[in-house]
C-alpha cells in the first residue's frame, strides 16, 4: 500500500516532510520518499491519496474502560452522588455487576468503533464484570481483533465481591497472560482495582500468581483521598508505600491517576520506573482534583495520557490536560504544550512498545509499525516540529481524522469504517441496553 501527497509528521529527527509518500508492506513501513519518486517505484500499489493532509502515527490511550460504555445516558437512582466513593458504590460497581457476556462484547465494540473513528490505534483497557469473569478477556480480545486495533487487556481483581470472585479474577489474568501470546494485536497485563479494595492477602496472592509471567500490574492509585485514607488507617502507610512493599510497582506496572500522591510517593513511582497515566476529563468529572503533572514531567517520570473510558478522541484529553492545570493553579505557565506532547506522543508510544516489543510504535520511519492516521488539517500558519503540540491543542478536531490504519490494515478509509459495521453494532448495543440498565438499577438501589 502506498500513501501519497502527505505531509509526514514523523515524530523523529526528520520532523515534518511535505509532499512525501509512505510505502507499507505487511505491517511495516518499507519506504519513505517524495511522492513522485515512490509512485514511480511502486506503480501497482494500492494507493491512498492524502491530498495534502497530514500523515501521522495513530493516537494511543494509556488507560481506558470499555466496560463503562453502557453508562452513557443512564440515570443513577436516588440523590446525586456527592463524591467519588459514592460514584463508585452507586454507579460503577453496580454497572459492572450488570454486565453479562453479550454486554461485555457490545461495550467493547462500541468503544472500538469510537477508537477507529478518532484515530486511536492502541488502547490499554482495564476490565471488570464480576458476574462474567471467566473468559471475559477473550470476549474483548475477539472484538479488538475484529476492529483491527491494538489493545492491552487485564481483569480488575478486587475483594469487594467475595473471595471466590477475587480468585476468579486472579485466574482470568493468569489465563489471559498466557493466551494473549498467540494474539499479535493483543497483549496483557495483570489488573487490580485499587488499594482500598485489596487486602494484604489478595495483594500477596496476585504477586505470587504473577511470578514467572513476565508481567507488571495495572492499578488505580490515589484517584481520591479515600484511597490514601484507607491505606493510612489500615496499614499505617500511604498507598504507594504499601504497593511498593507488596511488590506491585516496577517498570512494567501502570498506576492510573496518582492525583493525591505526596512528593515522597511520586519519588517512589519515579525511582521504581512505574508508569503513571493521567486522565484529566475523568478527574474533572469526578471532582477528584488535578494530578501534579508538572512535577512529574520535571522529574522525568514515565507519565502518560489516558481517557478512563471517556471518548477515544485523545486530542480532547490533550486539551483538557493543558487547561486543567492552568485553572487549578491560576498559572498559565502550567502544563506547557511540549509537556503534554511528551506524555501523549513520546511516553504513550514507549508504553505501547513495552507490550508490543517487536513493534516500533509511534513514529514514521523505515522499519516502524504502520499504525497511521490521515488528518485533514490544513494550517493557515506555519506548522513545524517545534510548534506541532500547539497546533494539536488549538487546531486539531476529532472530525479531521479521515483514514485510520493499524498494522498496515486500513480500518477506516475516507471516514468509512471497513472492519466494523457501525450501524449494526449500535443497534445491537441499543437492544441490549434495557436489560443491562434494569440489572444495574436493581444493584444500584440496593446501595441506597
Amino acid at each position: 500500500m502506498l500513501i501519497t501527497n502527505a505531509t509526514l509528521v514523523t515524530l523523529t529527527d526528520s520532523g515534518l516532510l511535505e509532499n512525501h509518500a509512505v510505502y507499507i508492506e505487511g505491517d511495516k513501513i518499507k519506504a519513505i520518499g517524495l511522492s513522485a519518486k515512490l509512485q514511480a517505484e511502486y506503480p501497482d500499489a494500492d494507493t491512498i491519496d492524502a491530498d495534502g493532509s497530514l500523515l501521522m502515527p495513530g493516537s494511543i490511550c494509556a488507560h481506558t474502560h470499555f466496560y463503562g460504555a453502557y453508562a452513557r445516558g443512564m440515570a443513577i437512582p436516588g440523590p446525586a452522588p456527592k463524591d467519588f466513593p459514592e460514584i463508585l458504590q452507586r454507579l460503577w460497581w453496580p454497572l459492572d455487576k450488570a454486565l453479562d457476556a453479550d454486554a461485555v462484547r457490545m461495550s467493547a465494540l462500541v468503544c472500538l468503533v469510537d477508537a477507529v473513528k478518532h484515530g486511536t490505534t492502541t488502547l490499554i483497557d482495564h476490565h471488570a464484570s464480576p458476574n462474567c469473569i471467566d473468559g471475559s478477556l477473550d470476549i474483548i480480545a475477539n472484538a479488538v481483533e475484529q476492529a483491527g486495533v491494538r489493545a492491552v487487556l487485564c481483569y480488575e481483581v478486587t475483594d469487594r465481591d467475595g473471595v471466590a470472585k477475587t480468585q476468579a479474577g486472579i485466574a482470568e489474568n493468569v489465563r489471559f497472560l498466557q493466551a494473549a501470546k498467540n494474539r499479535p494485536m493483543v497483549s496483557a497485563t495483570f489488573g487490580l482495582h485499587a488499594s482500598l479494595t485489596l487486602s494484604e492477602k489478595t495483594l500477596a496472592d496476585c504477586v505470587s500468581a504473577a511470578q514467572g509471567l513476565d508481567t507488571g500490574f495495572h492499578i488505580h492509585v490515589a484517584e481520591h483521598e479515600a484511597d490514601e485514607w484507607d491505606s493510612l488507617q489500615k496499614y499505617g502507610k500511604p498507598v504507594v508505600h504499601r504497593l511498593r512493599d507488596a511488590g506491585i510497582l516496577g517498570p512494567k506496572t501502570i498506576v492510573a491517576h496518582a492525583v493525591h500522591c505526596d512528593p515522597w510517593e511520586l519519588e517512589i513511582l519515579r525511582d521504581t520506573g512505574t508508569w503513571v497515566s493521567h486522565q484529566p476529563r475523568s478527574n474533572m468529572n469526578n471532582a477528584v482534583g488535578a494530578a501534579q503533572i508538572d512535577a512529574m514531567l520535571t522529574a522525568d517520570m514515565n507519565l502518560c495520557l489516558g481517557n478512563d473510558g471517556f471518548s477515544n478522541n485523545m486530542w480532547a484529553d490533550w486539551k483538557t490536560a493543558y487547561l486543567l492545570q492552568k485553572v487549578t493553579y491560576g498559572d498559565p505557565r502550567r502544563a506547557p504544550g511540549d509537556g503534554i506532547a511528551k506524555m501523549a506522543l513520546v511516553n504513550n508510544a514507549r508504553l505501547a512498545s513495552l507490550f508490543f516489543p517487536e513493534q516500533q510504535i509511534g513514529k514514521i520511519e523505515v522499519g516502524a509499525t504502520a499504525d497511521l492516521i490521515v488528518v485533514d488539517y490544513r494550517p493557515y500558519t506555519p506548522l513545524t516540529a517545534g510548534n506541532l503540540a500547539w497546533h494539536i491543542l488549538f487546531g486539531f478536531e476529532a472530525s479531521m481524522v479521515r483514514t485510520t490504519i493499524a498494522a498496515g490494515r486500513v480500518l477506516m478509509r475516507d471516514r468509512q469504517l471497513l472492519t466494523l459495521d457501525e450501524r449494526a453494532i449500535m443497534e445491537e448495543a441499543k437492544a441490549l441496553a434495557p436489560s443491562v440498565w434494569a440489572r444495574y438499577e436493581q444493584f444500584a438501589r440496593a446501595t441506597l
